[in-house]
């Protein structure tokens, strides 16, 4: 009797399931389809004029990378039936629109790009939501870090010829990513969420992770030594401007230099301790900080270090020392180290343009004279060797090839109040012995 009842139990309950399953919404998938594809071509002209904007608007030291890309009718079907309603589904005659049926993918190099993308993207569009995806992984989750930013598409990007009407509520995401994190998340797509069967078991999960956290490792150590580097260049950028500011205080003609001698950057201290990049950034700090000795000591020091530095550090070290010497007034020092460094590199035409100034200050013209002509054959497109070659020719008489100099140096683009009093003087030369 207990098995009957059973029996019937099941039937009965079979049967009230089937009816409730013929009342359900079956969505007409064909009809979506070719409401979809119609859309199609005019999606794809807004994507192509937002990544045109795109490329136009975002402005970094390292140029990204632009990806785009209209969601396949396959997925974006997919993800219809998991985030829509019956009801929404009915309504097929018009474009269901999704956050990310239109996509573009702006990859960068470094970290630091991420927050500038978005910031730019910010100043520019209408932003409907930012989402940070990845930031509340633990150290023990495995999962690709992302910056999706919803623009609202903007009005001169919709085609004004187009004859279908383009939804209020469609947006463009924009995703930003380091190379790295994009390279995961190419990956991830493939093995987890395409994937009927993810990674269960504990060593593979702990593979990925393990492989998660070597690329967000290589970001950051990619990121720290672009740090390293903007800091050196600072430093760098800071000592030339000194060095040019003492030449043109000793060599000038007549009115005030236009250099900022007030300019200044902060102060950094050094990377990683014991290394040929430490002390390299530990000079220019000493040598930035007017402690001349403790620059050149350590210059020195990685001069005569073992095993012998290479050529381009040679080079770099003997012309920052040879800056330093030039800061203390030792002017034959200065002029040993500028020549030792081009003989480490004889492209470096800096060190020839900066062994002419201190000739020209020592006030042997002729030898300046020549030094600059050597540095201008290497590259003939110097506009301040141009100029100090002209002033040399001033100096030494030769008044004609001392205003080819200058007009030269005026074409490149250099204009100056030097430039203009020179010239004022070689005019009147010219008056003098007309």
């Amino acid at each position: 009797m207990a098995v009957l009842f059973l029996l019937y139990f099941c039937f009965f309950n079979d049967s009230i399931q089937s009816m409730h399953n013929e009342n359900i919404y079956r969505p007409d998938k064909k009809k979506i389809e070719a409401v979809y594809e119609k859309y199609n071509k005019v999606l794809s002209d807004i994507l192509g004029r937002i990544e045109s904007s795109l490329r136009e608007n975002i402005n970094l030291r390292s140029r990204p990378t632009f990806k785009s890309r209209i969601k396949s009718f396959s997925s974006y079907y997919r993800k219809l039936l998991r985030v829509k309603t019956s009801m929404e589904l009915s309504q097929a005659a018009s474009l269901l629109c999704l956050t990310d049926i239109i996509g573009i993918r702006v990859i960068c190099a470094f970290l630091e790009d991420l927050s500038v993308v978005e910031q730019q993207i910010k100043e520019t569009y209408e932003v409907i939501e930012v989402e940070h995806k990845g930031n509340a992984n633990n150290f023990k989750e495995f999962g690709y870090e992302s910056v999706h930013v919803l623009i609202k598409i903007p009005e001169n990007c919709i085609p004004q010829d187009s004859m279908i009407e383009i939804p209020d509520n469609l947006v463009c995401e924009i995703q930003i990513r380091t190379i790295l994190q994009d390279a995961w998340a190419e990956v991830e797509h493939e093995l987890i969420y395409k994937s009927e069967f993810s990674p269960f078991d504990m060593p593979l999960r702990r593979k990925l992770a393990s492989m998660n956290a070597s690329l967000s490792l290589a970001d950051i150590i990619f990121q720290e030594i672009r740090d390293y580097q903007n800091k050196l260049q600072g430093e760098i950028e800071e000592r030339r401007q000194s060095f040019y500011l003492m030449a043109d205080n000793l060599t000038r003609t007549s009115t005030e230099n236009e250099t900022d001698e007030n300019k200044s950057i902060q102060r950094v201290s050094p990377f990683v301790r014991g290394t040929i990049d430490d002390l390299i950034l530990e000079a220019l700090h000493e040598h930035n900080a007017g402690n001349l000795d403790r620059a050149i000591s350590i210059y020195t020091e990685i001069l005569t270090s073992k095993p012998v530095p290479s050529a381009p550090v040679l080079t770099v070290m003997f012309k920052h020392r040879g800056m330093a010497y030039f800061a203390k007034n030792d002017f034959d020092s200065a002029l040993a180290d500028f020549k030792e460094s081009f003989e480490n590199d004889k492209r470096n035409f800096r060190s020839l343009y900066y062994a002419g100034i201190v000739y020209s200050i020592q006030g042997d013209y002729e030898q300046a004279i020549e030094v600059f002509t050597e540095s201008l054959k290497v590259n003939e497109y110097q506009s301040h060797t141009l100029y100090r070659r002209a002033l040399a020719y001033y100096h030494t008489g030769n008044y004609e090839k001392a205003l080819v100099d200058l007009t030269d140096s005026e074409k490149l683009g250099l204009d100056n109040d030097e430039t203009k009093d020179l010239h004022k003087k070689l005019i009147e030369k010219f008056d003098m012995n007309v």
